[in-house]
């Protein structure tokens, strides 16, 4: 997992992280050390004593790095503004493991937007993920989640996971499969 092209890094502070592949949610203590062997869509996967934690970019801080910045969109946006920095935040969304977003990797199958009674929005998202027993699943569902529900005009986002029709690589964009070597 540690190349010469990672970048070391120490924990000025406590921080929450996600261990990889299981999905269960660890401390990493202030004062250790390690290297960032992914840092995409905002959050970084970090190699700590022989394993693998993803590092939520809100905790980027911890590691010396500056969380994203606040999404901005107009109070009178339309469905195709909001729908537009729905897919622009659905491609912020990363697999631990894997550097592609959900959408070129082809996970996500379904995007509607439905108003609410406040004038707010609700986003219904259905995805798959590469693998039914992937232990990020959960993981990846509540970063597709939470980046949804900070985009301004958006109250919830409901995120289902489905298994039908099941994931092949042939969901995967050509520049996905180009990359992989799975053309």
């Amino acid at each position: 997992m540690y190349s010469r092209s990672s970048e070391p890094v120490h924990f000025e502070r406590d921080c929450e992280a996600v261990m990889v592949p299981q999905g269960e949610t660890v401390t990493l203590p202030a004062g250790s050390y390690g290297y960032i062997t992914q840092a995409l869509g905002g959050s970084y996967t970090v190699f700590v004593e022989g394993n693998l934690f993803r590092i939520a970019g809100r905790d980027g801080d911890a590691i010396g790095k500056e969380a994203p910045a606040p999404l901005e969109l107009p109070d009178d946006a339309s469905d195709e503004q909001v729908e537009q920095l729905v897919w622009q935040q659905l491609r912020t969304c990363f697999d631990p493991e894997i550097p592609f977003n959900i959408v070129d990797l082809g996970l996500v199958y379904e995007v509607e937007l439905k108003h609410l009674d406040d004038g707010r929005r609700e986003v219904d998202v259905k995805m798959t993920l590469t693998a039914p027993g992937c232990g990020m699943g959960d993981i990846l569902v509540d970063d597709v989640r939470s980046k949804l529900e900070i985009i301004p005009t958006v109250a919830e986002a409901d995120v289902e996971l489905v298994f039908d029709p099941p994931w092949g690589r042939h969901m995967m964009s050509e520049s996905a499969r180009l990359e992989t070597g799975m053309l």
